[in-house]
Formats: structure tokens, C-alpha cells, sequence
């Protein structure tokens, strides 16, 4: 089988970690954070998740969560340091939904960051995350 190169969306109103292929954006007084299409174009179609229970807190670079694809289980790892207000137990319930619709309906957190002013320098825009998905996937196309 030959391999397709990435296609999809990075939108400019959020912030990205190259590291994970997540971003994250600001919802009121809260951050909602969610996997990048590139990162699940990259894990495979995700067939299930389950996020930390309500109120844990998570340090950046641990896991809020797991993910399950066709290929194996993944910690979903945190961009920034928070404690959990909410998983999205709508995705949970209904995993195709980060799969279509990753930056929408398919967030996995609704969380209060704890250390923004330290790690937000860490975080990219769309362009600089962009640039990341070029150096790996150099024939990626952005819709």
C-alpha cells in the first residue's frame, strides 16, 4: 500500500505543541486541549479514549488520557500543566469524533492551566506548527 501524505487543517486560533500534536485554545477563563489531525493522522483512527478523572491534576509531558487506534495504546500526553476540569465525555462515548472533527467537537480536556506564564512559551502557532509537519511530512497538504 502506498503512502498518503497528511491533508487536513491547522487552524490559526489555537496554539500547538510540536512534541505531543496537540494544541490548545482559550475558552473564556478556561483551555480546551485536543490532539492535532496531524498527530492522529499519525497514531491511526482512534477507536477509543478515556481521559483522567475530573480534577486531577497533570504536569506537562504526562498523561491527561489514553487513546486507542488500530495500531496500540497511547498515553495522551499533556502540552501544559493543569488540573482537569473535564473530559470530553461526549468523545469518550463517540472516539470518531476526534478522528472528524479534532479541533471542534473532538476535544479531550477542558482544563485550568496551572504554569500558562512558564509553559506558554513552549506552544507554537499555526504557522511555526505548520513548519513542523512540513519537516516530517514533507508532501503534507494543509486544507
Amino acid at each position: 500500500m502506498a503512502h498518503q501524505p497528511f491533508a487536513g487543517r491547522i487552524p490559526d486560533d489555537r496554539l500547538y505543541c510540536p512534541r505531543h500534536d496537540m494544541w490548545v485554545r482559550a475558552d473564556g477563563d478556561v483551555l480546551l486541549v485536543g490532539a492535532t489531525a496531524f498527530g492522529i493522522f499519525l497514531a491511526g483512527e482512534i477507536i477509543a479514549f478515556t481521559a483522567k478523572p475530573k480534577g486531577a491534576t497533570v504536569a506537562i509531558d504526562r498523561g491527561l488520557g489514553t487513546i486507542e487506534c488500530r495500531k496500540t495504546v497511547l498515553a495522551v500526553h499533556a502540552p501544559l500543566s493543569f488540573v482537569l476540569l473535564t473530559g470530553n465525555e461526549t468523545a469518550e462515548e463517540r472516539p470518531a469524533l476526534i478522528n472528524l472533527d479534532p479541533y471542534g467537537d473532538g476535544w479531550m480536556a477542558r482544563v485550568h492551566a496551572t504554569a500558562w506564564t512558564s509553559e506558554r512559551p513552549r506552544l507554537v502557532d499555526a504557522a511555526a506548527y505548520r513548519a513542523h509537519v512540513l519537516a516530517i511530512e514533507p508532501e503534507a497538504r494543509f486544507e
